[in-house]
């Protein structure tokens, strides 16, 4: 179990370089506003039995030109509770942002994924539900993020992430 959880991991990063790598400097739209974010940071969530989880937080997401307060993009979430439980959440996700056109502001997201956990003597693998809020605070190409979230089986997650629109 470990060995696939390694394997998707690697898959997630390499993909997430591949996607950074592309120009879309030329695509229709507006010329200010960005299409794609990758973003990094940190979450205190109930990724435990007991007490709670610290973790570590990477995202992508795809800006739809079609459906403007529409993204797509991709959350992946590391837990540990410093115990001998690890998670791994990667998830596919379905946000709206409530700003009219633009990609910024007050957003709901939906995530949809597996839910890995690694212990010392076994793995399970369970599905991933859940829903999120948040704001994206725009500062320039950077953003700041501050979020919450609910669903199952992880309960709740309260975290902030960093990125970057290009």
């Amino acid at each position: 179990m470990k060995k696939n959880a390694v394997f998707l991991l690697m898959l997630i990063f390499a993909f997430g370089q591949a996607v950074i790598a592309q120009d879309f400097s030329t695509a229709g739209g507006s010329s200010g506003e960005k299409k794609m974010a990758v973003s990094m940071g940190m979450e205190f969530n109930m990724n435990a039995r007991e007490n709670f989880a610290g973790g570590a937080v990477l995202s992508f997401d795809y800006n739809l030109p079609f459906a403007r307060p529409f993204a797509l993009g991709l959350n992946f979430t590391y837990s540990n509770n410093f115990s001998g439980i690890a998670v791994l959440e990667p998830a596919a996700m379905f946000r709206m942002y409530f700003s009219g056109n633009r990609h910024e502001g007050l957003f709901a997201q939906a995530d949809l994924g597996t839910y890995i956990v690694l212990e010392e003597q076994e793995d399970d693998l369970m599905f991933l539900g859940g829903v999120r809020a948040g704001i994206r605070v725009p500062m320039g190409n950077f953003y700041v993020e501050p979020y919450g979230r609910l669903g199952y089986p992880f309960a709740f997650g309260i975290g902030i992430t960093a990125g970057m629109g290009f």
